[in-house]
């Protein structure tokens, strides 16, 4: 795993991800900024998130360690949800 150093890094606005609302059905794309990443302990608790621009629904799909890897080293911001042992 990569050193953190105290400077964020900066992902061009033109880095967009692929996405489709389960909803509406209707596919798009959306720019990092646009979604969430959640990382929990668990698979059930890792996930991503976001608005879809067609019909406003909150849609919220599991992430597998490839899509956490490509989030996250495409600029989306993530939560780390930690347990209390």
């Amino acid at each position: 795993m990569p050193a953190m150093s105290g400077t964020p890094t900066v992902v061009p606005e033109s880095v967009r991800f692929k996405a489709a609302c389960p909803d509406c059905r209707e596919r798009f794309e959306l720019a990092a900024g646009a979604i969430r990443l959640a990382v929990g302990a668990s698979r059930r608790t890792t996930f991503y998130s976001f608005t879809c621009p067609e019909c406003g629904a909150a849609v919220r799909k599991p992430a597998g360690e490839r899509i956490v890897e490509l989030l996250t080293h495409g600029g989306v911001r993530t939560l780390r949800l930690h347990s209390s042992l």
